[in-house]
């Protein structure tokens, strides 16, 4: 039964908070819903996160307010991180900043409400926890969706360039074979970045500007390099599917010496659960009978 009271109070606490900051932000003057702009003048998609589907009627309550101020630079670079997130769609950079303001007001409030309605006796620094983690909630967001897409692509890469040099060697020219690539691959982020250069080309960007948007897209050093490179080769009139090939041979090999060297430092990081938690064990199921024998004697 308590623990039904403890889960009832903290729903109604949770929704008690979002009321009464939302009257608050009403009764400055911002009652109707403000309307994002996005780059494809559509509303954002429904977010992954159940946190930001929750509180986005009052984050765009929040934006004017948190627009007052500038910050630009933080704003592009939390931009580039949403890009490379692949949450462009569903997220934007006045949301991020507006989120980070609601939660590191919201947690704590939650928590204080609940301690003094409940007399749960959580100490004071409890709420500066909360407060902290409700800023970084959407930094952690945001980089967990980030490095899952990131190993995607370094899982689809190395077969994305193959697909593109058989198909540069067969006949056709890059263009064609990114779309071929596209054509065939099920899915994947690499897939939707490669759909997006091509939709860039037909609205008119050279190709060194298409790829180049790419790699800022994704923002990973292997792709940044691997488009470096097809630039300049493309700019110097080389052949391409020489080009690619060369590099799918090169990261295969960087993919090799990688695993290589993971399994040298596994041996590393397994020592220390060998001693704590193996090793006793061994020696508890040897020594232990000799020792029950003694006391026993």
């Amino acid at each position: 039964m308590a623990n039904i009271l403890l889960i009832t109070g903290t729903v109604l606490s949770g929704y008690a908070v979002y009321l009464i900051v939302s009257s608050v932000l009403a009764s400055l003057g911002q009652t109707q819903e403000i309307q994002l702009s996005w780059a494809s003048g559509e509303a954002p998609q429904k977010s992954k996160s159940g946190v930001i589907r929750l509180t986005r009627p009052l984050l765009h309550r929040l934006i004017p307010f948190t627009n007052r101020f500038q910050l630009t630079e933080y704003k592009e670079k939390i931009k580039r991180n949403i890009q490379a997130a692949g949450l462009a769609a569903e997220l934007n950079e006045n949301e991020y900043v507006a989120l980070q303001v609601a939660l590191g007001f919201i947690f704590p409030i939650m928590i204080t409400v609940l301690n003094l309605l409940f007399n749960l006796g959580y100490p004071w620094i409890m709420v500066l926890f909360f407060a902290v983690f409700g800023f970084m909630y959407p930094y952690l967001y945001v980089k967990g969706e980030k490095d899952t897409r990131k190993t995607q692509v370094l899982i689809d890469l190395p077969f994305v360039v193959d697909l593109l040099a058989l198909s540069t060697e067969a006949g056709l020219d890059f263009i064609g074979a990114i779309g071929k690539v596209v054509d065939k691959m099920t899915g994947g982020p690499l897939a939707e970045e490669l759909g997006q250069v091509l939709r860039d080309l037909k609205l008119g960007s050279s190709r060194a500007e298409a790829l180049n948007a790419l790699a800022w897209r994704l923002n990973m050093s292997e792709v940044s390099s691997f488009i470096a490179v097809l630039v300049t080769a493309d700019s110097l009139g080389a052949s391409i599917g020489t080009v690619l090939r060369q590099q799918s041979e090169q990261m295969r090999q960087e993919r090799f010496t990688k695993a290589e060297k993971m399994g040298a430092q596994a041996s590393q990081k397994i020592f220390l659960p060998l001693v704590l938690f193996i090793l006793p064990a061994v020696l508890l199921v040897v020594f232990g009978p000799v020792i029950l024998q003694f006391i026993g004697s």
